[in-house]
């Protein structure tokens, strides 16, 4: 990461020519593809989400039972299944498809923003070749909300600002709190009314989900909220965060006071850097390195929640070493933990190199802010904050 150079902090024409084109022949391979999609993953979040959304609009309590369908619960606020309601309405073939395209769609736009310079027939090139990257791939077949969250929080972030900046990343951690970082991220990069919109936000949107579904509302912020292994086993084999490292090396979920420890202390250190670099003109490796400690810092966070490796790869591609960039890009496109022994708890039996390589991404997240610590001196020096920074 020797070569990593200032950028703009801002974006302009979000809606371009290389955003179309990506998005219809996503829309082509969306077609294609279906019913291989189907196969593999068979759309099993998306269905959960529908499912979240159905009880919601009978008037049923989002937190009492599972999806008949799939065994699985509904985990999200009762927002996000206020958003999703369009899904209880639609048969599953259609949802899926119209979902699919929706992600395909969001994936060019954070191509786009985050390398603004490429030509369209680059767009569609960089979004085709996103779906060897496990994280997407699986995001795509599961039917899961990880890219457009990502599109979300991008857009807000690098592109263009406006008298509602911020309000985007609030709409994102509204559906999924994680992104509640980024907010840190603004107030640690001089943005304190973009974060203050993005807060009001948040709490907009708790608001409505009170109204609307009061009960639900009130478990899910006092216990749902809670409970760690709700979402799953923490020890599994997919879990890719500082929790799950924990949970497969001492062979059960971590006390609590250490993972608060451990998680908390790696993932400030890593926003921290995000802000750094966010300073020095690099706005875009801030926002994928703040991505990587939100990633690390949740009790849970699956490999489809990686999808954040694609942005990542974009800005070491053009401003790294080709070689940290070949790497990281292997690192998601092999998955190596799937070639692991999981499921029925053979995680806890792993020998300390399995320990390794079953944490690829975390491995990878932690030699890129290392690598990320180590360029800042290799760097041009620090820009001072223009007067935009601070409103």
């Amino acid at each position: 990461m020797t070569r990593l150079e200032p950028t703009p902090a801002t974006r302009d024409h979000l809606l371009t020519p290389g955003v179309v084109l990506a998005a219809t022949g996503g829309l082509v391979l969306v077609v294609v593809s279906a019913a291989l999609l189907q196969v593999h993953r068979g759309f099993l979040d998306l269905e959960v989400y529908a499912f979240g959304a159905r009880t919601l609009l009978d008037g049923g309590h989002l937190y009492d039972g599972d999806d008949p369908a799939t065994g699985l619960p509904f985990t999200y606020p009762p927002f996000a299944a206020l958003l999703m309601a369009g899904l209880a309405l639609l048969p599953l073939p259609v949802s899926a498809a119209l979902w699919a395209a929706t992600g395909v769609l969001a994936l060019a736009l954070v191509v786009h923003v985050v390398r603004p310079a490429l030509e369209p027939w680059a767009v569609l090139g960089v979004c085709v070749a996103a779906l060897a990257l496990e994280p997407v791939r699986e995001t795509l077949t599961f039917g899961q909300v990880n890219l457009l969250l990502m599109a979300l929080v991008v857009v807000d972030l690098l592109g263009p600002r406006h008298r509602w900046s911020g309000a985007l990343v609030g709409l994102a951690a509204a559906v999924k709190l994680t992104p509640l970082v980024f907010v840190v991220l603004l107030l640690g990069t001089g943005r304190r009314g973009d974060a203050a919109r993005a807060v009001a936000a948040v709490v907009g949107a708790g608001v409505v989900g009170a109204l609307v579904a009061p009960r639900s509302s009130w478990d899910y912020w006092t216990s749902v909220l809670a409970d760690p292994e709700r979402p799953g086993s923490p020890a599994f084999a997919t879990n890719q965060s500082v929790s799950g490292v924990l949970a497969r090396a001492l062979g059960g979920p971590a006390p609590t006071l250490l993972w608060l420890v451990v998680a908390g202390a790696v993932s400030l250190g890593v926003l921290a850097l995000g802000c750094v670099w966010w300073r020095r003109g690099d706005p875009a490796l801030g926002v994928g390195l703040a991505a990587v400690a939100m990633l690390l810092a949740s009790p849970i966070s699956w490999s489809h929640h990686w999808v954040w490796a694609l942005p990542v790869a974009l800005v070491l591609l053009e401003r790294g070493p080709r070689w940290a960039a070949a790497g990281w890009a292997a690192v998601f496109v092999l998955a190596p933990f799937w070639l692991l022994p999981h499921r029925d708890d053979a995680e806890y039996a792993w020998g300390p190199a399995q320990q390794v390589v079953g944490s690829a991404y975390v491995v990878a997240g932690l030699l890129l802010a290392a690598g990320a610590a180590l360029a800042l001196g290799l760097a041009r020096p620090a820009r001072p904050p223009s007067p935009s920074d601070d409103d």
